[in-house]
């Protein structure tokens, strides 16, 4: 059961934390998605904090209408983790070199690599070809991208993306990763954003970021067809980083096995039925948890993380949390903590801990275990992992 209920003018936001731990400004943004004339539900995750127009942490069911500020400037952004064959007891006491091998493979922070990467994998490749044959179709606004958008596939970007190496309850080694649609997804996002609030029928929100289309327009069709193709490039993006992370975990342990990869977008939109009526949700950090499904909330760079499988609960639109989320703006943080708190918080995780991460230190972050004991009837907890190693951008 939800923990509280926000009132908007149009319906109740149901929340999955106490209204107190939420910070005035996002308590306002949530206000303000339950007072839409077209809103018909809003679930807000326990990770919840403030984000440009619509919160991170909301899940919002639509009649008819998609607000871009409710999906985010990275569209598809989301979790993978892979279960691979090896042990604790298989690792080296260093890991500085595998880091070091990760780095060099896979582009980080606004680099990205020098030529298209080419996958092992066929079936890979020819999705590969199928996704940028598919550029042209775009918002012609972005036609120069097309060059970088490529080459930016199979790229880590910055800010709170990471690639890690995880050991579960039972000392086995897992792959995990969190990453996005790069800058052709935020450039997509922005234009979008932007023609939407001039729309007239947007005109008298309380907030413009939360300007929306609308079903059967143009605006909406053309939304949503550079949408889906964003996804569709975030969700390449991270199976191309995983086969490049399994060749350099292979390059160091050639009899490696991995098991089918968790994959799950945390900002998305998707065409579901909830309570007998067919909407467009939009996930703005959070998850999709059907019953039965496997999803990935990870938490800081120096705190545990889980694979989850979904119970299915209406009340939620059928979704958890991302993660963490922020208790605090990565100004605050640089503030707050300095290096050698960084060097403390992820002692025994071979990462960076400079000054250039300082942001994305774990006391920024809401701890990981009272979020997911806030929301235990959303999703039951299948593995749980702590990094032994973090790139980040």
């Amino acid at each position: 059961m939800s923990l509280a209920r926000l009132r908007g003018e149009t319906v109740d936001a149901r929340l999955w934390v106490p209204v107190e731990q939420v910070e005035s400004q996002a308590l306002t943004q949530l206000r303000n998605i339950a007072s839409l004339p077209w809103v018909a539900h809003v679930a807000v995750m326990p990770d919840v904090h403030f984000g440009k127009g619509a919160t991170v942490g909301s899940v919002i069911g639509m009649r008819g209408a998609v607000s871009p500020a409710a999906v985010g400037v990275d569209i598809g952004c989301g979790m993978g983790a892979v279960r691979t064959s090896l042990g604790a007891s298989d690792l080296p006491e260093n890991l500085r070199g595998l880091r070091s091998d990760l780095e060099a493979a896979i582009p980080v922070g606004f680099a990205a690599h020098q030529e298209l990467v080419r996958p092992q994998d066929p079936e890979l490749g020819a999705e590969l070809g199928d996704l940028l044959d598919g550029f042209d179709d775009l918002d012609p606004s972005v036609k120069d991208l097309r060059g970088r958008a490529g080459k930016q596939l199979g790229t880590l970007g910055g800010g709170n993306h990471f690639i890690e190496l995880c050991l579960d309850t039972e000392e086995r080694v897992w792959l995990m990763l969190h990453s996005g649609s790069r800058n052709i997804g935020k450039t997509l996002a922005e234009v979008h954003m932007a023609r939407a609030r001039k729309l007239k029928h947007n005109r008298a929100l309380a907030d413009p970021d939360l300007a929306v289309f609308l079903a059967g327009t143009e605006e909406m069709s053309a939304y949503r067809r550079d949408l889906e193709w964003a996804q569709r490039y975030a969700m390449l993006n991270r199976r191309l980083m995983f086969d490049l992370y399994a060749g350099v975990v292979r390059s160091h342990f050639p009899d490696v096995r991995f098991d089918e990869p968790v994959l799950c977008h945390h900002n998305y939109v998707a065409e579901e039925t909830h309570h007998g009526e067919q909407l467009l949700v939009t996930r703005k950090g959070a998850i999709s948890a059907r019953a039965g499904q496997l999803g990935v909330i990870p938490g800081s760079m120096g705190t545990r993380s889980y694979i989850v499988r979904g119970l299915g609960n209406p009340e939620s639109l059928h979704s958890a949390s991302h993660g963490a989320g922020r208790k605090m703006s990565r100004g605050e943080a640089k503030r707050q903590f300095t290096v050698k708190d960084l060097a403390e918080q992820t002692a025994g995780v071979e990462c960076r801990k400079d000054g250039g991460v300082l942001d994305e230190i774990p006391g920024a972050y809401k701890p990981i275990e009272q979020v997911m004991e806030y929301q235990r009837d959303l999703v039951e907890v299948v593995a749980e992992l702590k990094q032994v190693l973090c790139v980040k951008g």
